[in-house]
């Protein structure tokens, strides 16, 4: 059965050989010698081709309509089970976005957003929730440190006060950076945008294949840009402060012959106050090197639990290159609610893409809470 790709296709070939006949038949009606019966065979070729062509572009027409008329109709209206009807609004949501079109009201609604004039492209709530609050697997950062979804965020660095005066913070580091840097966050809106190339083949899959595809791919760029400026060693113009490594935030380097007795010196280093909710945030393949060394020859060590090891409990990030502890509590990750979606092209492959703009700042609350290990080998 021809399917619309190919009586397009038929179109042009027909369309290219009824206008060449044509051609063919005035050059030849044009010679003072011409043959009468070459220019009415030529003339019955042509006619062939226009009746062939019509036949085609009417049957073109008809199923052009039809497939137009199907998707307009609300992809969602006989969807009964809630979780399937918000895949159906989210795969139409995303049809519609990389055909141009509008998304419709009921799609809108159906992913929760609220805003009665549908003129702006703010990423439905439904969607933007999941995206910005879900866990994600690959950034292990995610697992311990504080993550919201709000505009224009202030936050206090501390969470209760005595009295008027900072005396009753026990870490005398804390109390001076309260003094030198205020006692409150303010997280700023750092734009960046994430690209999902989606071919055709996806594009008409199942509404299921659709968006586990795009989300998947979403979730991975949010992850990898939370992770790049979260353990960036040569932070970019303006993400400074969002580095663990940044000098701008000085967190304290804590020295040791090697990584093991460098990361004990780190959590021996933090006040009582970080250190009972301390982690680790440090290379798997710098762990083992650890247990290789600790072990020697003997194998009970390589089953016991990193906690049991070091003391603390250990989050694998092959992003930490050096290793990282302290309370990750203080380690806040904040997207501004307002997320965007578009589409573009990529003018290389030809492949589409649905593109997600976000805002997005990592701020260290305190830096007292945090140390840095570093191995400053002994001469």
């Amino acid at each position: 059965m021809k399917t619309l790709f190919d009586l397009k296709n038929d179109l042009v070939t027909i369309g290219n050989a009824y206008a060449a006949a044509k051609q063919e038949k005035l050059t030849e009606a044009s010679k003072p010698d011409a043959s009468i019966d070459t220019i009415k065979a030529l003339e019955t070729k042509e006619s062939n081709l226009k009746a062939r062509f019509d036949i085609l572009q009417k049957e073109h027409d008809e199923m052009e309509a039809e497939q137009l008329k199907n998707l307009q109709r609300n992809p969602i209206e006989n969807v009964a089970d809630p979780k399937s009807k918000v895949a159906a609004a989210k795969a139409a949501l995303i049809r519609a976005v990389i055909g141009g079109k509008t998304v419709s009201p009921e799609i809108k609604a159906a992913l929760g957003d609220g805003n009665s004039t549908g003129g702006e492209k703010i990423l439905p709530s439904t969607m933007s929730t999941e995206l910005l609050h879900e866990p994600f697997v690959k950034n292990p950062l995610r697992n311990v440190a504080t993550v919201t979804s709000v505009a224009n965020l202030e936050i206090p660095k501390v969470t209760f006060t005595l009295d008027t005066n900072d005396d009753f913070i026990a870490d005398t580091a804390t109390a001076k950076e309260l003094k030198a840097d205020g006692d409150v966050v303010t997280f700023g809106r750092h734009k960046f945008k994430v690209f999902v190339p989606i071919s055709e083949t996806i594009l008409a899959a199942t509404d299921t294949n659709l968006v586990q595809t795009v989300d998947q791919a979403l979730q991975s760029g949010l992850a990898a840009k939370e992770k790049k400026v979260a353990f960036a060693t040569t932070p970019a113009t303006g993400e400074e402060l969002m580095s663990f490594y940044s000098t701008q935030n000085g967190i304290t380097e804590v020295v040791g012959s090697d990584l093991y007795k460098a990361i004990k010196a780190s959590i021996a280093a933090l006040h009582e106050d970080y250190r009972e909710n301390a982690s680790i945030m440090m290379r798997y393949a710098d762990y083992m090197d650890i247990i290789e060394t600790l072990a020697n020859g003997n194998a009970t060590l390589y089953n016991a639990q990193p906690e049991q090891v070091l003391g603390k409990p250990v989050v694998f990030c092959d992003s930490a290159t050096k290793p990282i502890v302290g309370d990750f509590r203080y380690s806040h990750i904040n997207y501004d609610p307002q997320v965007l979606y578009d589409r573009d092209k990529d003018v290389k492959t030809g492949i589409e893409l649905f593109v997600l703009t976000a805002w997005v700042d990592h701020k260290i609350k305190l830096k007292s809470a945090f140390r840095i290990a570093k191995v400053v080998a002994t001469p």
